[in-house]
């Protein structure tokens, strides 16, 4: 039988690679993809043009805050995987009202359009970052959620907005909690892909702080699998957790970036530390692994490697985005 999925946001770097792979030699032949994106700045249609001509894809441009664009999309659909949002935390610290616009008021949008046409599961795609920091140890599903950042905060709260329309009206909702991606067609706001093109055209990288901010990696291509492995057998009502396993400091991290890119410590400047900056992230993926038979396979030295050679030879697709105010200082 034929599933019509939804997916929000599948213009952008996560959303883009589910769809290429949903649609792929490997992916499942009886899922018809519509994707919804509003192609704001981290939204390019590039991203999708292997997939533009698939007898499977459909592409609609709207706002998921809109409600008769959601309600006419949603119409039509089996089942939601939602990773529409705005997702970059120095740009929540300058403004945070898109994240909370687009992040609380535009999940709640597709929640009721969803419940009204019987549309399940419903995949939220959430982050590691709800948690907040924590000192030793990872995280479980279970953890209170102590976010630290107004997109951290605007994500919890579509996450909880989420969870509600399960208990409150039996919707079939399912969390995923991922660490840090990295991968190709990551928009070049991010630390990896910043580093990599600054490096490439010889420019000197930002560094926080003293550095020591510890990470969770997980390569796009294993997150992924993670949310299919969700949708299609993962509880109802449940939170997912989905690390990479590959903790470092984001020192470590440079000194592998400096090396792949031929430079070296030179070219890093420390600068002021961000405002309320998480020291260390690291998630128990106990749960997916057990229940879903889930774990990642891109070690991250043959992940990175990948991503640099990915960008050295993609200039045409992320030099166009380093345009003047492209980027937040």
């Amino acid at each position: 039988m034929t599933t019509h999925l939804l997916v929000t946001g599948g213009a952008g770097f996560i959303g883009s690679r589910y769809v290429r792979a949903l649609l792929g030699p490997d992916g499942p032949p009886d899922v018809v993809v519509t994707v919804l994106d509003a192609l704001t700045y981290a939204g390019n249609p590039a991203n999708l043009s292997v997939v533009r001509d698939h007898p499977r894809f459909r592409f609609v441009q709207g706002d998921i805050c809109d409600a008769a664009v959601v309600d006419r999309v949603m119409a039509d659909q089996d089942q939601v995987v939602h990773f529409a949002a705005e997702s970059h935390v120095d740009r929540s610290l300058l403004d945070a009202s898109a994240f909370v616009q687009t992040n609380v008021h535009g999940t709640q949008t597709l929640l009721d359009a969803a419940r009204r046409h019987g549309v399940a599961p419903f995949v939220q795609v959430s982050t590691d970052e709800v948690y907040g920091s924590i000192e030793h140890g990872s995280w479980t599903e279970d953890e209170p959620l102590r976010p630290s950042s107004p997109y951290s905060a605007s994500k919890a709260s579509a996450e909880l907005l989420s969870l509600a329309h399960h208990v409150s009206h039996g919707l079939d909702v399912r969390v995923t909690r991922c660490s840090n991606n990295y991968g190709p067609h990551q928009f070049p706001e991010k630390l990896i892909p910043r580093f990599i093109t600054l490096l490439m055209d010889g420019h000197r990288v930002p560094l926080y702080g003293d550095g020591l901010h510890v990470r969770e990696w997980l390569h796009v291509d294993d997150h992924v699998r993670g949310i299919e492995a969700v949708r299609t057998r993962g509880r109802t009502g449940r939170v997912y957790n989905i690390g990479g396993g590959a903790a470092l400091s984001n020192k470590e991290l440079v000194g592998l970036l400096l090396e792949a890119c031929g430079a070296d410590w030179s070219s890093v400047e420390q600068v002021e530390d961000r405002k309320g900056h998480d020291r260390r992230y690291s998630v128990d993926s106990t749960r997916i692994q057990r229940e879903l038979d889930f774990v990642p396979t891109t070690g991250l030295a043959d992940g990175l490697a990948a991503t640099v050679a990915w960008y050295r030879a993609h200039r045409s697709w992320w030099e166009p985005l380093l345009t003047a105010g492209s980027l937040p200082a």
